[in-house]
């Protein structure tokens, strides 16, 4: 198996004292989608700013372990070197800029590679897999709905050539039947382009519906782990992220203690 991506041991600091990764370990294979799932909270968007060289921004830090990527240790390079080597994040919120046209907000992902060639076959490409952003090109990026701008700020990724995707809450915001549209493209934009792809996601349901592997986490570390359809069968992951109960009703799982989940995990 072609590793494309491995986090060891990795741990991380806020301000110099608020740990939210603890000894922290994945690997996400060449090609493939992995989901990192887990409540709020629970250190995944940390996890992404550590691969992508974004903490320095949030005063965090990487205070142990490593993180390597097609080989390389890239554990304390800087973002913009990151971008360059081929990862790029997908930030929650989506953070277009809203007074450029949606076209201008594709070119403006093209920064590290501004060749015009490329740029038009580039934008061409995005839009062969978001038509709808076709049809908006020339409109103020703050104009468009949600759905669009989550669509733009993927397609501002795939200008930039990434070879892997950082996918953070992609679904945050949408309504169902765009969440559903959303994920189809993800896993068409993986099949086709064969871009590796580490999504984050509150959407058990969604992520795992096209991702190839899982994570679970809880405080910082992983606590489950395992192909999807491991993790779709699970009981645990029913009742706590997909909310079906042993007699398949739907259920609220709000009030429940943390201890009584994590004990059944370590159990």
């Amino acid at each position: 198996m072609n590793i494309a991506l491995r986090i060891n041991n990795l741990e991380v600091v806020y301000n110099k004292v608020i740990r939210v990764l603890v000894g922290l370990s994945l690997e996400v294979p060449r090609g493939n989608i992995v989901a990192l799932l887990g409540r709020n909270g629970s250190g995944k968007s940390s996890t992404l700013k550590a691969i992508s060289g974004l903490l320095r921004v949030e005063n965090g830090e990487i205070t142990e372990g490593t993180i390597e990527y097609e080989g390389k240790n890239i554990t304390r390079e800087p973002a913009d070197m990151i971008v360059r080597s081929g990862i790029f994040q997908v930030m929650e919120g989506r953070r277009i800029f809203q007074d450029l046209t949606a076209e201008e907000n594709l070119r403006a992902g093209a920064f590290t590679n501004a060749r015009a060639h490329d740029l038009r076959e580039n934008i061409k490409m995005v839009y062969s897999h978001f038509p709808a952003l076709k049809a908006r090109r020339s409109q103020l990026g703050g104009y468009l709905s949600g759905g669009e701008q989550q669509m733009l700020a993927i397609g501002r990724a795939l200008m930039a050539q990434a070879k892997m995707l950082l996918l953070d809450e992609p679904s945050l915001g949408l309504a169902p039947l765009l969440v559903r549209e959303l994920f189809r493209i993800i896993k068409d934009i993986n099949s086709a382009n064969q871009t590796t792809i580490l999504l984050v996601e509150q959407n058990a349901q969604a992520a795992l519906s096209i991702a190839d592997y899982g994570y679970i986490m809880e405080n910082g570390r992983i606590v489950m782990a395992g192909e999807k359809e491991t993790l779709l069968n699970n009981v645990d992951i029913k009742e706590f992220y997909l909310g079906i109960s042993g007699a398949n009703q739907e259920r609220s799982f709000r009030n429940l203690k943390h201890y009584r989940r994590r004990k059944r995990w370590i159990g």
